[in-house]
């Protein structure tokens, strides 16, 4: 993974991320953070020359002098983030704090190969296009090494074996890539929003295809070839329709069939059966559901899923609709990039 980390050391990325959550003092910080208030000091200090931070009031704390606040210049660095349906391109544009401020759309040919998509990419990225950009995030659909950004046989995309993106990406670009599936995209989306609040959660994204994002004890899980959650590829039906990636039965496949025949009970009934079978297995306490189909039938996604979960009071599961609508994964792709200027994992 390229390293896109401007910040010049590990306390400035900490006091930085730190500031992200709202306006905060000095003192919020050193507690946050462990530094001393010295080392603190200090680093606000680079933040602001650099245009980072800002001071913006003070806080009343009782006897003695009033706390100067702290906030985070969200517009003073931007990152762009991309999503790859199999028909579509989104590229967004966020702030530090993660914002979408823009977005550009447009169509993808039907099997379209990667010289067709880095010219799309590039399109798309010189519309928004600006001085301050750090880098950019690309979801897309796996299998895929998220290490070296190369994408591996893509499902249902034909020219795609063995690509390396995140190199044609950067060389086209001229600015660093980062590549993750899109589902791994999208959960780091809902995490950067919620925070400690989302701790064992699955995003469960159901397009033109159908995958699960894991965040595995406050980590994004991603597996040994960090290609875990083809969760639309685990079979639910042995005598099921054939599915794009080779087998039959496959959850896409036979969720994809019955949406086709215009079966929408039966639809989100296979998809709340898969989740439940997810949820029983990973004993996850949040279920958030993203992808176009869900956006245009949110209630009966909501309710397919509910109605299969365990009912046992002691098992409760949070089950949402991503706010973040459509920009769910680019935005995530960006946050990717955030990530990096931030040092941190998530």
């Amino acid at each position: 993974m390229p390293n896109l980390r401007f910040l010049r050391g590990y306390n400035d990325a900490v006091v930085l991320g730190l500031a992200r959550s709202g306006a905060v003092t000095r003192v919020d910080l050193a507690e946050g953070s462990g530094l001393t208030p010295q080392a603190v000091s200090k680093v606000v200090a680079r933040l602001i020359a650099d245009g980072l931070l800002v001071e913006c009031g003070t806080r009343n704390v009782g006897v003695g002098k009033p706390r100067t606040l702290l906030k985070l210049v969200a517009d003073s660095r931007l990152a762009l983030g991309a999503q790859v349906e199999r028909d579509e391109l989104r590229v967004v544009l966020t702030d530090l704090a993660g914002d979408v401020l823009d977005r550009a759309v447009a169509p993808l040919p039907a099997d379209f190969d990667p010289g067709a998509f880095v010219v799309e990419l590039t399109r798309l990225v010189d519309r928004l296009r600006n001085d301050r950009l750090l880098g950019v995030g690309i979801g897309f659909v796996g299998p895929l090494d998220h290490r070296t950004g190369v994408v591996h046989d893509a499902t249902a995309l034909a020219k795609w074996h063995d690509v390396p993106l995140r190199e044609l990406a950067e060389q086209r670009l001229g600015l660093p890539v980062v590549v993750d599936k899109d589902t791994n995209a999208a959960i780091v989306a809902e995490a950067w929003r919620r925070g400690e609040e989302l701790r064992d959660a699955v995003l469960v994204l159901v397009g033109t295809g159908l995958g699960v994002g894991l965040l595995l004890d406050g980590q994004v899980h991603r597996g040994a070839r960090t290609n875990a959650g083809e969760f639309g590829h685990t079979t639910i039906q042995l005598d099921g329709p054939r599915c794009v990636c080779g087998r039959t039965g496959c959850v896409e496949a036979v969720h994809n069939a019955a949406a086709r025949a215009g079966d929408l009970a039966l639809a989100t009934s296979i998809v709340g059966t898969a989740v439940s079978d997810l949820v029983q297995l990973l004993d996850v306490d949040h279920v958030v559901l993203a992808g176009r189909a869900v956006l245009a039938a949110p209630d009966a996604y909501l309710a397919g899923v509910r109605g299969k979960l365990p009912t046992a009071a002691w098992l409760p599961v949070d089950v949402g609709i991503t706010p973040l609508a459509d920009d769910v994964v680019a935005a995530g792709a960006a946050m990717l990039v955030l990530s990096e200027f931030y040092g941190r994992p998530r």
